[in-house]
C-alpha cells in the first residue's frame, strides 16, 4: 500500500485538522456511489480508508511516524540489539527483564514484554472515527449504505472493502424470479439469482465478491435491483394496477372482453350499463409477496370510436332529447 501521507494528499507535518479536512474532501470525491462507472472507485475508496485509518488517529500515527507500523497498520520487525539492552524491538520501559513485542488484535496495537517479564502494556487504540465523518459527509447513514445516494434505508452497516453493482430486470422477471450476469467493479464477472417478489430497489447480499482487506478480510458485493417499467402494470404494494379501454358498446350492452396479466390473458366479464372508472378485482393475479399473491386491480375506460361518427351523433341526440338525465346532479 502507498504511504497514507501521499494518499491523503498532506505534509508529514499536517495538523489533526489538516487530515481530516483532507479525508473528508476526497471521501465525497472517491466515494463508490459517486462513482457508479468508474471499476476502479472502491478499490481507491478502500485504500483513502486504510490511509486515514493510520493518520486520523494520533497513537496509530506517531506508530507509524516511528517505524513501528507499516502503512496497512501491520508491526514491523526491528531486530533485537542486545537482548538485555533497552534498544532493539524495546521502546521505553524495556529493560534487562526482556524486551517489548508488539502484535496486532482486534484491540489495536499492543505492546507486551517477553522473557521474563509478564504481557503487559498498551491498552487498543481508541477509534479512528471514519464512520462518524462519513455518517456525517453522507447525511446519517454509514458506509456505502448513505441514503442520499437512493440505497436502501435499513440495510446493515457495510465496511469500506465492500463494492456496490446493479442489475436491471423486468416486471414479469421479478414476480417469479430470474437470474442476471453482473461485472463488479472488481472487474469480475459473476450471475446473480435474483429471488422472486423482490422489490425495486432491495439489495443482494454476495459475501466474500468485494476487496481484500486487512488481515486477509475479504468485503462482500452488494447489488442494487432495479425494475424496468411496465407498459401496462404499475404496482401498487402487491397488487398490480391496470387501465382498460372498453367500447361504448360494451359499457352500455355488457360484453366478455381479455385482460392481460403477467402470466398469460383472462376473460373478464363486463356487466351492461358499466360506467367509466368501475374497478374490478382479479384475485391472486398481482405480484407475489411474504403475505400471498396480490390482486390485479381493473379500471375500465370508456374509449369512443376514433373516427366520428354520424349514426352515433344522431344516436346520442335522440337519447339527449327523449330521456335526459344529469350525471353531476350530486355535486351541489
Amino acid at each position: 500500500m502507498r504511504d497514507p501521507y501521499e494518499v491523503l494528499g498532506v505534509r508529514r507535518d499536517a495538523s489533526a485538522a489538516d487530515i481530516k479536512s483532507a479525508f473528508r474532501r476526497l471521501a465525497k470525491k472517491l466515494h463508490p456511489d459517486a462513482n457508479s462507472k468508474d471499476p476502479k472507485a472502491a478499490t481507491r475508496f478502500a485504500e483513502l480508508n486504510a490511509a486515514y485509518e493510520i493518520l486520523g488517529e494520533t497513537d496509530k500515527r506517531k506508530a507509524f511516524d516511528n517505524g513501528e507500523i507499516d502503512a496497512e497498520g501491520k508491526p514491523r520487525f526491528r531486530g533485537f540489539e542486545g537482548f538485555g539492552g533497552r534498544g532493539g524491538a524495546g521502546g521505553p520501559g524495556a529493560g534487562p527483564q526482556g524486551f517489548e513485542t508488539y502484535t496486532w488484535g482486534a484491540d489495536g496495537m499492543q505492546a507486551g514484554r517477553r522473557r521474563g517479564g509478564a504481557a503487559g502494556g498498551a491498552g487498543g487504540f481508541r477509534g479512528f472515527g471514519i464512520d462518524d465523518i462519513i455518517k456525517d459527509m453522507f447525511g446519517g447513514a454509514s458506509g456505502h449504505g448513505a441514503h442520499h445516494f437512493e440505497t436502501e434505508e435499513l440495510e446493515p452497516q457495510r465496511a469500506s472493502t465492500d463494492v456496490t453493482a446493479a442489475a436491471t430486470i423486468t416486471l414479469a422477471e421479478a414476480a417469479t424470479g430470474t437470474s442476471r450476469r453482473v461485472r463488479l467493479p472488481t472487474g469480475k464477472e459473476i450471475d446473480v439469482k435474483i429471488p422472486a417478489g423482490l422489490s425495486e430497489g432491495q439489495q443482494i447480499r454476495l459475501k466474500g465478491q468485494g476487496l481484500a482487506g486487512p488481515r486477509k478480510s475479504v468485503g462482500d458485493a452488494w447489488i442494487t435491483v432495479s425494475i424496468a417499467p411496465h407498459p401496462l402494470f404499475k404496482r401498487d404494494g402487491n397488487d398490480l394496477r391496470l387501465d382498460l379501454p372498453i367500447a361504448l358498446h360494451e359499457a352500455v350492452l355488457g360484453s366478455k372482453v381479455r385482460v392481460p396479466t403477467l402470466d398469460g390473458a383472462v376473460d373478464l366479464a363486463i356487466p351492461a350499463s358499466t360506467n367509466g372508472g368501475r374497478v374490478f378485482r382479479l384475485r391472486g393475479k398481482g405480484f407475489p409477496g411474504k403475505d400471498g399473491t396480490g390482486d390485479l386491480l381493473v379500471t375500465v375506460h370508456i374509449i369512443l370510436p376514433d373516427k366520428h361518427d354520424a349514426e352515433l351523433d344522431e344516436l346520442m341526440q335522440r337519447w339527449r332529447d327523449s330521456k335526459p338525465y344529469d350525471p353531476r346532479k350530486n355535486l351541489g
